[in-house]
């Protein structure tokens, strides 16, 4: 098994692994939605990967197995997060086969020297039910806050699906 950061040329992978982890997540996803992933995700990863998204893959020969994503942040100072530098983690899969093998422990691993390298002051993430007690293994706390999470769905959105 091979550690190491994803490239320009796993974007496919990334893509796949992305809507495993949404058909696992939220379950079956329309077609309209599953094909306006498929069809912009790459565009999301030229863009973003080696800038302010890192991708950590697990593979097995030329296969990913299993990823964490980290998308830094810049926001403006407080004093929860005195640089303005924080980190999201995102997709934390790994392949049903593949599970009970430590490969999310290890990514996340990495993710953490990769946060602590680029200054990276927080690092929050939503954990499943499935990865809380690994989190909190790895020194992840509950956020704690009086504040609760909310969206806004645009007027603009052309569809309905999935809000993660």
């Amino acid at each position: 098994m091979c550690f190491e950061s994803a490239g320009m040329a796993d974007i496919d992978r990334l893509v796949e692994l992305r809507l495993a982890y949404l058909r696992e997540d939220l379950g079956a996803l329309s077609a309209g939605d599953e094909a306006r992933i498929r069809s912009r995700l790459p565009d999301y990863f030229r863009r973003h990967l080696g800038c302010d998204l890192t991708a950590l893959a697990a593979r097995d020969g030329a296969a990913i197995v299993a990823c964490a994503w980290l998308l830094a942040v810049e926001k403006p100072m407080s004093p929860a997060f005195i640089n303005g530098k924080t980190g999201m983690v995102l997709n934390v899969y790994t392949r049903p086969e593949y599970r009970g093998r430590g490969y999310a422990r290890r990514l996340m691993e990495m993710l953490m020297k990769e946060a602590a390298s680029q200054g990276l002051c927080v690092v929050e993430l939503k954990a499943t039910r499935m990865g809380y007690g690994l989190y909190k293994s790895l020194g992840f706390e509950d956020a704690g806050t009086d504040y609760r999470g909310m969206i806004w769905k645009t007027a603009s959105r052309s569809h309905k699906g999935a809000n993660t």
